[in-house]
């Protein structure tokens, strides 16, 4: 009976993390400073090339193309966590960290959300970490799916991160489908 409890208890553990991730991704501010959050939000859509408007990232090693109704996009920076399971079998929260960034459309509002493009940043010592289930990132039962890497990092698309059906969300999905996004 015990472990009928403790299945219970976990399924509801699980619904409110994966209510939360949902609540928060809808919810999410620039510049909230909460918690351990370092979101700030950063104008970079006039650095566009000639070419095309472009996302490049220095820090990281990445280019992400958009396409033009993107001009004047902003970068919204936060952090991705990962929780894993404790030698007693307690799932432990945030026991791994690493960047988020996402590229906002620049008609996005408050009172009208548009889907951000998510771009998680790992390490690759992290990402086989992941790999090899030492750490879980959110309530769904898959992994952020790669769409790239350099020789440091890997960088990837959280699972279900449209889930929340934003507007824009179909055309976030083809352009991350998309040869938009490189690496250096």
């Amino acid at each position: 009976m015990s472990e009928r409890v403790s299945q219970i208890v976990s399924g509801i553990f699980i619904l409110l993390i994966l209510g939360g991730v949902i609540y928060l991704s809808v919810n999410r501010k620039p510049n909230s400073g909460g918690g351990n959050q370092t979101a700030t939000t950063t104008n970079l859509g006039d650095q566009t090339p000639t070419t095309g408007v472009q996302y490049k990232n220095t820090q990281y090693g990445f280019i992400f193309s958009l396409p033009d109704s993107w001009k004047d996009y902003s970068i919204i920076e936060d952090e991705w966590e990962g929780d894993s399971i404790g030698s007693t079998g307690q799932v432990q929260t945030a026991t791994i960290t690493g960047p988020l960034i996402s590229i906002r459309h620049p008609d996005w509002d408050y009172k009208s959300p548009r889907q951000d493009i998510p771009i998680m940043v790992f390490t690759i010592a992290e990402w086989n970490l992941m790999q090899a289930d030492k750490f879980h990132i959110g309530a769904a039962p898959i992994n952020p799916s790669e769409i790239g890497r350099n020789t440091k990092y890997v960088f990837a698309i959280p699972a279900r991160y449209n889930f929340s059906y934003l507007t824009g969300y179909e055309e976030v999905d083809q352009i991350i489908r998309g040869d938009n996004f490189k690496t250096f």
